[in-house]
């Protein structure tokens, strides 16, 4: 494609909103190698690297918050409906990025914008509302304090249209953790749903931006409708097809419990085992009996992996939320050993109300039940104590007593408590629910990954818990491992669900790449946009003084054996983490090679 005119799949526009002195421009997508770079990540991360000042304060409103969709969103294609936020991270002073699905990704996209990027910071709460014409700005000093259901609620109602059709308005909200700076804040859209890793909710809470709510019906224009329509039917047969996708409609991630345990690698008791003894109580065949469960999906996706729990008896009788997803059920579960599913239900709520990420915030209370145990501060929680880890979550997002340090994140708290031998986090953020000890892969995907120790850039515990590759295997394991982290690079490009990895293998992306903007890549195309967005990112991190040392584990992880005898070995990482250097071209340090 010569001219950006033959590119199709982009609205050609992105929206630049001035904080400070509350005003807009809009731009086209000409100086933007769309080739290399397509949309999502790709544009996110070329704005952030070519605008973000150097060495900037996460926190200060010189970083900017930069939220993109993708070639595919608002198109019929299954696993279509996301979008992407992208910013420099309080959490670990480093690259960020964080999606979300849901209904608004679409109203984001019909407001005509490929990117929209906040600069600058208002003086007071504000809400934004967006539409193909522009930006209005709205006080929102008396939605401060309250919680993001209420937020989006009254967001919507105030400066949503009234169309409930396809044009329908959609709203993206912090809570009280992002007013308040908590490192680890997320952003909510259609309640339930979060862009929820790396502070993304706290840098808009910098910004004093409550909410922002958009309204439009620009459409996307596709390079070929009907082969798109042909390559949705293909696959909606597919999915029927395939079994993976019919247990994630049944039982959602929850059957994750079963599978992390039989594998040894369910984190508990804060990192010290594999396995729960609770395992039964907080499994997705618990969860199906206590509560009351229903399948529930985004926009243009028949896997409904998503969960519409409503909990049938005792204290939290009534309740309703979109989860608890594996990632909550591990942290709250399995770190603090939580062993009732409706506690841990609750525990949900509370974090999407108050705007926390649930990863950080499960690891972070198992941490404060572990500095108990060892006598290294005075609380008294003890692991198990769901009421407690309620009263301590709404400590954090108050920054009240023990909260405000804990609001500061593992890294400032592990300073605070010496424990620092103790805290588990890669560049300052918590893992996932995946022991690298036994899912050796793992541990490399949460040594490199960009934005900390990270488990969905490579998904990389789908093909050790598989089979696909045996899980202790270390020689050649970083071969495996770029190719999941190139093809979902690509999905995070144009923006595709995870869950849909399986689905779209590099013929099929390099098919979608064609049927929405025009241009045929093909695979070695597909992999040298991949290898340009991977360059990007790392100069980024590189530029804000990552090293060597900050692509490394906990040492706990070398030193203290699961039980059954499993570790991740100094040397085991550093040869996989070299094997993985040399692929992506970088020197033994970690830097770009100069061509």
């Amino acid at each position: 494609m010569d001219t950006l005119k033959e590119i199709k799949g982009f609205h050609n526009q992105i929206l630049t909103i001035d904080l400070d002195n509350q005003s807009f421009s809009i731009s086209d997508l000409s100086q933007i190698p769309l080739e290399k770079t397509l949309g999502g990540k790709g544009l996110g991360s070329h704005l952030l690297l070519e605008n973000n000042p150097q060495g900037c304060d996460p926190l200060s409103p010189e970083n900017q918050l930069i939220i993109a969709t993708g070639p595919i969103t608002e198109s019929p294609v299954h696993g279509g409906c996301r979008y992407g936020v992208f910013t420099k991270s309080p959490q670990t002073g480093l690259y960020s990025e964080s999606y979300s699905g849901g209904a608004a990704p679409e109203a984001i996209s019909r407001t005509g914008y490929d990117a929209i990027v906040l600069k600058g910071a208002s003086k007071g709460p504000i809400a934004l509302e967006i539409s193909e014409k522009g930006v209005l700005f709205h006080d929102a000093s008396d939605l401060w304090g309250q919680d993001t259901y209420t937020t989006e609620d009254t967001a919507l109602e105030r400066w949503g249209t009234e169309s409930k059709g396809p044009n329908k308005s959609g709203a993206i909200v912090i809570g009280p953790a992002g007013e308040k700076l908590i490192r680890f804040a997320v952003i909510e859209n259609d309640k339930w749903r979060s862009a929820g890793r790396t502070g993304v909710g706290t840098v808009m809470g910098s910004k004093k931006v409550k909410a922002m709510v958009f309204n439009g019906s620009k459409k996307r224009e596709f390079a070929d409708p009907d082969g798109l329509k042909a390559f949705v039917k293909e696959s909606t047969q597919r999915i029927r097809e395939a079994p993976i996708f019919g247990n994630y409609k049944k039982l959602g991630t929850p059957m994750l419990v079963d599978l992390l345990n039989e594998a040894g690698a369910f984190p508990t008791r804060y990192w010290s085992k594999g396995q729960s003894k609770f395992r039964d109580k907080i499994n997705a065949p618990a969860m199906q009996e206590i509560m009351d469960v229903k399948p529930h999906a985004c926009r243009h996706c028949p896997v409904a992996c998503g969960k519409l729990s409503t909990i049938k008896k005792g204290p939290h009788k009534g309740l309703t939320i979109e989860g608890p997803e594996y990632e909550t059920i591990f942290a709250f579960g399995g770190l603090c050993e939580i062993g009732s599913i409706e506690e841990i239900t609750y525990l949900n709520d509370l974090c999407d109300r108050l705007g926390m990420d649930t990863i950080s915030a499960g690891n972070l209370c198992g941490f404060v039940m572990e500095a108990c145990e060892r006598g290294k501060i005075d609380e008294k929680i003890s692991y198990g104590d769901a009421n407690a880890t309620a009263e301590l979550l709404e400590k954090i997002a108050s920054r009240q007593g023990i909260g405000d340090i804990l609001a500061n994140g593992i890294v400032e708290t592990a300073k605070a408590w010496d424990m620092e031998d103790v805290a588990i986090h890669v560049k300052g953020l918590e893992p996932a629910g995946y022991d690298p000890r036994t899912l050796k892969g793992v541990g490399l995907g949460y040594a490199v990954s960009p934005r900390g120790a990270c488990h969905m850039r490579a998904t990389f515990y789908k093909p050790e818990l598989f089979g696909q590759i045996p899980m202790e295997q270390i020689k050649g394991k970083a071969v495996l491992f770029k190719d999941y982290e190139d093809r979902l690079t690509l999905m995070d490009c144009l923006i595709a669900c995870r869950f849909y990895r399986d689905l779209y293998m590099w013929d099929e992306m390099a098919t979608l790449v064609e049927l929405t903007t025009g241009m045929a890549l093909g695979k070695s195309g597909m992999e040298a946009a991949a290898d340009h967005v991977f360059e990007i990112v790392r100069k980024f991190n590189l530029q804000e003084g990552m090293g060597l040392k900050e692509e490394s584990l906990p040492l706990r992880f070398s030193k203290e054996p699961l039980e059954n005898g499993d570790v991740i070995s100094i040397e085991d990482l550093e040869t996989m983490r070299s094997e993985y250097y040399e692929l992506r071209n970088l020197t033994p340090d970690g830097k770009i090679k100069e061509l």
